[in-house]
Parts: structure tokens; C-alpha cells; sequence
């Protein structure tokens, strides 16, 4: 019964983790330290994420924290949802997440997705950074983006960090350049 019935609530909190720092598997980086280890930019990642949904900021997660964190960027979690989530990976019992209890939610949840799965969630991550009308990120929706995300950044220093993926070097990334800097 418990993996039936939290399937779906690890997708739904693996798409949340995404949509904090979009695609949180094997394959994440920060932007501007692509040469740096994929180890310490997926824990670097995890531990960004983990800070923002540790609200009160004691080192533990409360299914509380968990859904605030998912109204705050407009997805729905019931009650319910929130606790499954929660002692899914609540190895000590204490009802909380604590950094090591949430890194292995996430890691559980990374063979869920199918290919197809994995490309749609790419997408709606690399939507995330462009802004409204526009089909590639440019160096301001970066701005943006990373702003909503914590991180206050310059347009120059979204310059470099975009050219550090942009193939053709018109200055912005395309879809096909997001998901190559996202392996």
C-alpha cells in the first residue's frame, strides 16, 4: 500500500523540488559552475532547496513547512500529501525531515520518471526562465528567475554564466542549449 499510494506524491514533490531549481536528478548544475563536480552541484542544489522549504529554519522539515512551500509556488498539497511525503523518508521517526532524510526522498524518487516524463519536466523548467513572449532565456529572465530563487545576480554576471552553454553564441540559451547544460 505505501509505495501505491506515495508514487504519486513523490512525483508531486520531485516536481516541486524542480520548480525551485529545476531538474534536480543526476543532472544538476549550477549554471556557472559547470566544470565543478556533479556531487557537490547536486548537493549544493539539494541543500538550496532544503534550505527554502526549512521555513523556521531549525535543520528539519514539517509536512507544515512542506506544504506552505508548495502554496508559496502555486501547486496544491493536502494534509494528507504533505505527512506521506514526509514519513516516507522519516528514518528517526521524530516526523521531520532532516537534510540526510530529505536528500534520500529525492534520490528514491529519481528512476519514477519515464523519458517522456523526464523531457516534459525539462520543459517546464526551462518555461520557468523565460519570460512572457519570449522563446529562449536571456540574460534579464535569468535575473529574474534567480531572484525569485534567492540568489540576486547581475545582468553581466547572467551574461557569463548563459555563455558558458550558448552554442551559437547569439547571447541567449534555446531550449536544445538548456537541456544539454541540464546532463
Amino acid at each position: 500500500m505505501k509505495n501505491n499510494n506515495n508514487t504519486p506524491r513523490q512525483s508531486s514533490f520531485k516536481k516541486f523540488c524542480r520548480k525551485l531549481s529545476p531538474e534536480r536528478k543526476d543532472s544538476s548544475r549550477e549554471i556557472q559552475q559547470h566544470s565543478s563536480s556533479n556531487v557537490d552541484d547536486k548537493n549544493r542544489d539539494l541543500e538550496a532547496v532544503f534550505a527554502y522549504l526549512d521555513a523556521n529554519r531549525d535543520g528539519r522539515i514539517s509536512a507544515e513547512e512542506l506544504q506552505k512551500s508548495f502554496t508559496t509556488l502555486g501547486e496544491q498539497l493536502s494534509d494528507e500529501e504533505a505527512e506521506a511525503a514526509v514519513k516516507l523518508s522519516d528514518t528517526d521517526g521524530d516526523g521531520m525531515l532532516d537534510f540526510e532524510e530529505f536528500a534520500q526522498l529525492i534520490k528514491r524518487d529519481d528512476d519514477v520518471f519515464t523519458e517522456e516524463e523526464k523531457k516534459m519536466e525539462l520543459k517546464e523548467a526551462f518555461r520557468l526562465y523565460i519570460s512572457e513572449g519570449e522563446e529562449c532565456i536571456t540574460p534579464r529572465s535569468l535575473k529574474l528567475m534567480l531572484k525569485k530563487l534567492g540568489e540576486s545576480r547581475t545582468t553581466d554576471d547572467c551574461k557569463v554564466m548563459i555563455s558558458a552553454f550558448d552554442l551559437n553564441a547569439d547571447g541567449v540559451l534555446s531550449f536544445d542549449e538548456f537541456a544539454l547544460m541540464m546532463r
